[in-house]
This record gives structure tokens, C-alpha cells and sequence, in this order.
């Protein structure tokens, strides 16, 4: 299917296509992120032979809406030596940045907020404020589990936002831009074939950085109760919740637009193709979430500093040198080319450095 660009100003003007889109991302993010807890929980029962939700409504699609309530009408209760104010505060800034990503996504030709000429670059920034949130969240409640679970996120972040920036420079050398709607725009073939690697550290950091299994060491609960979020109950504790799963939407979202060609592909309606690949990305973060092992706080550092960062370095110098020594070539001479140099990399990589549990397998 062809695709339909709306209008820089549609529906009409500034101000109404400013209204329209920001109320289209609240109820795509609040609705999806609804749908992704509810998709989650049946579908890690089902992968661990095991019942989810199915109580509350058909298949327990009404699941989410009953938790939410429950929250909404539990107390709030705030530590008695915590900073009341900060404690307040950690939930609105560690969701809010989640809602800002949303400006710069392109849900098909035209359809965003602001066609940012540096919308990566924005991403990259704005993504990174929850982190405050998380860590005030931990410093005001006056508990030292709390504390340590944020001081973890504050480590990650810092670690992994290195190579999850540096692989995102291979897709802006090849499309030329720095604007996500000229990123899909510019993926004649899904960036994910020409940048495989690219793609694969980007994802492993991007986990990290949202506390995604099996990096989601800031709620430990095995080894530090519920971390950050100890002292959190009632909605506040729901805002946290939410922010997480809107985490893990933005993130689909990023990987579908940056590697997965955005909305573009045949037959169904753009904005559908978009939809799909979201959820499809989501999933694959469900089935890591379902089979893989928390990693320990070391081996989190190590993977950052001792695999993906010097990865993401070769992979960066890769694509510069094809792009200066082949410019005009097809981008499918190139897939065999980084997909064998993804492999080799690997390979080598996981029989040089270990990690802490051993040798990297693959």
C-alpha cells in the first residue's frame, strides 16, 4: 500500500494538529500499555505452563482496569523520615519523559507531533530524565533497599546509554538524517538486515536501560525487596508501574521505527503495519522477560563496558568504511557483509572477554 503523508499542520492549523496529536498519544499509550500488562501476564502463563488473568472479563481483558482501581482506592502512604515533597514529585518526573518520546515517533507518513529535524538526538535526552525520577523515588523514601535499587539504575544508565548511543549512529549514516520519519523513510530495506548488529546492542542496552529482564536489577526482589519501589503504594506506585510498561512500549516503538522500516510495508494500512511491529518487538521482549535469568549487578557492568561498548565501536567504524568506500552501493550487497561481521564479532568477542559468569554463549 502506498504511502498516505498527512499534512505538517493537519488537521488544519498549528495549535489543532499540536491538540490532536497529544491527545492521540495519551490514549495510544495509556490503551497500549493496558493491552501490553494484560498480553504479558497471559502470555508468560502460557509460555510457564501455568493460568494468568482470567477472572475478569473474556480471558481477563479487564484484568488491568481492575488493578488499576485497586490502586486508586488503596492509601498512600508516605515514610515518616522520607523527603514527603521528593517522594511526591519521582512518580510525574519518571513518567512524564516516558509520554515525550512519543512527540518525535512517526505512526505513519506525517502522522506525529513534531518532525524533529533532531529527533534522536531528542530520544536519547529525554529518555534518559526517568532515570531522575527513579532515583529520587529511592532517595526520598529513606530506605536503604530503596536507595540501592536507584543507585543500580543511575549505574545502567550511565553504563549502557555509551554503546546504545554509539549504535544508533550506524542507522543515522546510513539514512542521512536524524528525523525518524526520514529514517523510515530512507529504509528501502529494514535498517535491522544492514545493521544487525546495530541492532542487537542497541536492544541488549535499551533492556538495560528500562530495567527489563534479565537486567532488571533495580526491583530485585530476591535481593533487595522491591527496590525503588518499596515505599510506594496506591496510585503513585500505579505511575511508577505504568511508567515501566510505557518504557517497554517507547522502546518497541524506537526499535520499529529505527530497524524495522517504521510503518511502511504492503497490503495493510500504514498506521497497522505500525501497530504489528510494535507488538511484535514487545513480544520478543515478554519471551526474554520468560526464559532468561536475571543477571548479576557485575556481570550488568561488565556486558556494558566489556562487550557492547567496544562492539559498537568496531561496528561504527564497519559502517563509516562502507559508506565512504561503496556510497551508491544496494543496501542488499551489505546485509551478508554486516551479518558476517556480526557473527565473527560475536564469536570472538565471547572467547576473549569473560563476564563474570564465564564465556559469553551464543
Amino acid at each position: 500500500m502506498a504511502t498516505q503523508f498527512l499534512p505538517p499542520d493537519w488537521p488544519g492549523n498549528f495549535w489543532a494538529h499540536w491538540a490532536v496529536f497529544t491527545v492521540i498519544i495519551l490514549v495510544f499509550l495509556l490503551l497500549t500499555v493496558m493491552a501490553f500488562i494484560w498480553f504479558e501476564r497471559r502470555a508468560m502463563a502460557i509460555m510457564q505452563s501455568r493460568l494468568g488473568p482470567n477472572r475478569a472479563g473474556p480471558f481477563g481483558i479487564f484484568q488491568p482496569a481492575a488493578d488499576a482501581l485497586k490502586l486508586l482506592i488503596k492509601e498512600d502512604v508516605v515514610p515518616a523520615a522520607g523527603d514527603k515533597v521528593v517522594h511526591w514529585l519521582a512518580p510525574v518526573v519518571a513518567f512524564v519523559p516516558v509520554m515525550m518520546v512519543f512527540a518525535v515517533v512517526p505512526f505513519q507518513g506525517g502522522a506525529l507531533l513534531a518532525d524533529l529535524n533532531v529527533g534522536v538526538l531528542y530520544i536519547v535526552a529525554i529518555s534518559s530524565v526517568t532515570a531522575v525520577g527513579i532515583f529520587m523515588a529511592g532517595w526520598s523514601s529513606n530506605n536503604k533497599y530503596s536507595l540501592l535499587g536507584a543507585m543500580r539504575q543511575v549505574a545502567s544508565v550511565v553504563s549502557y546509554e555509551i554503546p546504545v548511543v554509539l549504535s544508533l549512529i550506524g542507522v543515522i549514516l546510513l539514512a542521512g538524517s536524524l528525523s525518524l520519519q526520514q529514517i523510515v523513510q530512507a529504509q528501502e530495506i529494514p535498517f535491522i538486515l544492514v545493521q544487525p548488529l546495530g541492532f542487537l546492542l542497541f536492544f541488549c542496552g535499551a533492556l538495560a536501560e528500562i530495567n527489563r529482564a534479565p537486567f532488571d536489577l533495580t526491583e530485585a526482589d530476591s535481593e533487595i525487596v522491591a527496590g525503588f519501589l518499596t515505599e510506594y503504594s496506591g496510585m503513585k506506585f500505579g505511575l511508577l508501574f505504568l511508567a515501566e510498561y510505557g518504557e517497554a512500549l517507547a522502546i518497541s516503538a524506537i526499535v520499529t521505527t529505527l530497524f524495522l522500516g517504521g510503518w511502511r510495508g504492503p497490503l495493510l494500512p500504514d498506521w497497522l503495519w505500525f501497530l504489528l511491529k510494535v507488538g511484535a518487538v514487545f513480544f520478543f521482549i515478554v519471551w526474554i522477560r520468560t526464559t532468561v535469568p536475571r543477571v548479576r549487578i557485575d556481570q550488568l557492568m561488565a556486558l556494558a563496558w566489556k562487550f557492547l561498548f567496544p562492539l559498537a565501536l568496531i561496528n561504527l567504524l564497519v559502517t563509516a568504511v562502507e559508506i565512504l568506500v561503496w556510497p551508491d552501493v544496494s543496501l542488499w550487497l551489505l546485509v551478508p557483509v554486516n551479518f558476517a561481521v556480526m557473527i565473527v564479532l560475536v564469536l570472538l568477542w565471547s572467547k576473549l572477554f569473560k563476564l563474570g559468569w564465564g564465556r559469553v554463549n551464543v
